[in-house]
């Protein structure tokens, strides 16, 4: 088929190799506007725009996709299908009508839970056992549309947001392959979503890292796989911000008395051995930091890290 993809991130680019490979043919690629980024505000392109250019083929950058300019610019394309996966702006009616199959977008959640912007990283910050990614037919709504198909996945315990974001990709791209087959061959029956089992995420902001020590240390161990590796966690020691890259929880049934006792955000264990670990109490258990690093420094292991700044139980972070 003839697909014109929608798509701006890192997460959209196996899905792009994955619709080459199945024998699809890209006519038109659209993606956000190229970025200023740093000091320098040097120019950024897209991962969905470098991988057009690479492959020698037509991108188109909106400002807004709503615009009438945009709308004709796209609409004079034809295509079977338009495949969207985290463009970053709401299509119009007009656009979502244009291709013979209408547009099908593949999002990083089992839909109807986890509408909007951000489903990876909450699925791991709210503690979920399973995630998964659905493709769906869309409509003029954010992510209400109808349910094409869907695979289930399983949340690791040790689960990142990057390697989640990473895992989900490649399942989105093999379950628009087979989304594709399926209408182009009559075989998909789309399934209504329920509102009424809908949640709406929103995005991850830069001031979600900052780890409050007055929540469950269980709570603040997500947040480290979470928000990993962005915007990432962090603290403060000795008046410096203090990244938090791999933690544990000690539960507070392995504390002791004079642990659990210890003020909020106060050291309460310190090990060197092997790659180390820095215990802090939080207000149900302990946060286990075991990889951090320091403003200005690399990253390192709490051994390497207490080699350089020695600690002592007792003191505070944050």
């Amino acid at each position: 088929m003839n697909v014109i993809f929608m798509g701006t991130p890192d997460f959209a680019v196996p899905i792009l190799d994955a619709v080459v490979a199945a024998g699809h043919r890209i006519v038109l690629i659209v993606t956000q506007p190229d970025k200023a980024r740093g000091r320098g505000k040097k120019v950024t392109y897209s991962p969905v725009k470098e991988w057009a250019i690479e492959h020698n083929l037509p991108v188109y950058q909106p400002d807004r996709i709503r615009n009438p300019e945009s709308i004709e610019t796209v609409n004079n394309i034809p295509a079977e299908v338009g495949v969207v996966a985290a463009f970053g702006q709401i299509l119009p009616k007009e656009i979502l009508d244009h291709p013979k199959y209408g547009c099908v977008n593949v999002h990083a959640s089992l839909l109807p839970k986890y509408r909007g912007a951000a489903p990876i990283q909450w699925s791991i910050l709210n503690g979920d056992e399973y995630t998964g990614v659905t493709t769906m037919q869309m409509g003029p709504g954010l992510d209400d549309g109808d349910i094409l198909m869907q695979e289930k996945v399983k949340i690791s315990d040790d689960e990142t947001g990057g390697s989640l974001f990473d895992k989900l990709a490649g399942v989105g791209a093999d379950l628009l392959v087979k989304t594709l087959d399926g209408l182009e061959k009559g075989e998909i029956t789309p399934v209504p979503q329920n509102d009424e089992e809908s949640t709406h995420v929103g995005m991850i902001r830069k001031d979600m890292g900052k780890l409050d020590f007055s929540a469950q240390a269980s709570v603040l161990e997500r947040h480290v796989r979470g928000l990993y590796p962005w915007p990432g966690t962090y603290t403060y020691f000795e008046g410096k911000s203090l990244k938090i890259l791999k933690a544990g929880v000690i539960p507070d049934s392995e504390l002791t008395s004079d642990e659990k006792n210890a003020p909020i955000g106060g050291i309460v264990r310190i090990s060197t051995d092997g790659d180390g670990s820095i215990a802090v109490r939080c207000s149900d258990g302990a946060l286990t930091i075991y990889a951090l690093q320091l403003e200005g420094k690399k990253r390192m292991t709490a051994s390497a890290f207490l080699n350089g700044h020695p600690m002592k139980v007792g003191e505070q972070l944050g």
